[in-house]
Formats: structure tokens, C-alpha cells, sequence
């Protein structure tokens, strides 16, 4: 598997991480998912939209947009779970049309992004994704730690790259209008 490959595979996995999340989150009531919680952010609201915001803040810098830093504009912009979900799966197909568009070439073409009162920093498309997946990954630990102090069990969101797990994610992946090469 090329590098190519290989980032198609985290966009798909992190749409597939996404739903799984936050269709345990759609069993919790509103007042549930709004909840303070012990962690680094407040709620499982403040992390999942806070994820969702910088998925767009790279996919802005990666494909040229111009939005910068004002998409932090307003850091909760989805306060109930069905605005967010909808809103993270449109992200999630954006991100996955963006991987399965790139060419290897593609990878040491310079982004640049707007890092606020840094100025504007310059990356690489091979820097910037890798980047967003772990940073996907990090927030989605939180909010499933947050999640295991409710009634709702965690889902299992480790099982996608392994041979024997493929078989599992296809019905998830074709339930979401995706599908896995």
C-alpha cells in the first residue's frame, strides 16, 4: 500500500469512527450529551464539534479555500447530536473525495495554513493529513472516555485495517453510502 492508499483508507476509517461514535451518542438524551463532564473539554458535545470544525479548518487549508482561522469563529456551532452528525458526515465524504482525487505527486504540494497569531505556516499535504487523523483520533479518545460515564456502552472503534475485520465494516461503510476498495 502506497501513501495514497493508505490516506484513503484513515479518510474512510475516520467516516466509519465518526458514525460508529456518534450513533452511540444519538442513545444518550440531549441533556446527556450537553452534560458536564471530567475531561479536557466540558461535554461529549464540545469535543465532537470541536473535531468537526478542524476537519474543516484542514480540508480548507488542503484544498485552498481561504477561511483560515475564522472557522473557530464559533466553537459550538451544532448544539444538538442529529445537526452535528449530519454535519461530520458531510465533512467525513469531503475529506475521503478529497484522498481518493490525490495523486502521489500530490502529497509534496505546500499548504498553507493560517495559524492565527503565528502567522501563516507553510506544510505539505503528506504533513497536513497525517496530522488530521491523529488529531481525529486523539479528540474521538476523549469523547469515547466521556461516553463510557454514561449508559451508553463505547463502540469498539480499533477494528477497520486488519484483514479478519474487513468483512465487519463493509454493511457499516455501505449503511453510511460508502464503500471500500
Amino acid at each position: 500500500m502506497n501513501m495514497v492508499e493508505h490516506f484513503r483508507e484513515m479518510a474512510l476509517n475516520n467516516a466509519w469512527s465518526n458514525q460508529r461514535l456518534l450513533s452511540a451518542c444519538a442513545r444518550l438524551s440531549d441533556a446527556d450529551f450537553a452534560a458536564e463532564r471530567v475531561s479536557f473539554f466540558p461535554s461529549l458535545k464540545a469535543p465532537l464539534n470541536h473535531i468537526l470544525l478542524v476537519d474543516r479548518y484542514y480540508l480548507d487549508a488542503l484544498r485552498e479555500g481561504g477561511r483560515g482561522y475564522a472557522i473557530f469563529d464559533d466553537e459550538l456551532p451544532y448544539g444538538t447530536l442529529p445537526a452535528l452528525a449530519e454535519a461530520q458526515r458531510e465533512s467525513d465524504r469531503q475529506l475521503i473525495d478529497f484522498c481518493n482525487r490525490l495523486a502521489e505527486a500530490d502529497l509534496a504540494r505546500a499548504v498553507k495554513l493560517d495559524r492565527a497569531a503565528r502567522g501563516i505556516k507553510q506544510e505539505t499535504v503528506a504533513s497536513v493529513l497525517p496530522h488530521l487523523f491523529i488529531h481525529q483520533i486523539h479528540h474521538r479518545g476523549q469523547a469515547h472516555a466521556m461516553l463510557s460515564g454514561t449508559t451508553v456502552k463505547p463502540p469498539q472503534l480499533d477494528e477497520f485495517f486488519l484483514f479478519e475485520d474487513r468483512a465487519a465494516t463493509l454493511p457499516e461503510l455501505d449503511a453510511i453510502g460508502l464503500s471500500r476498495p
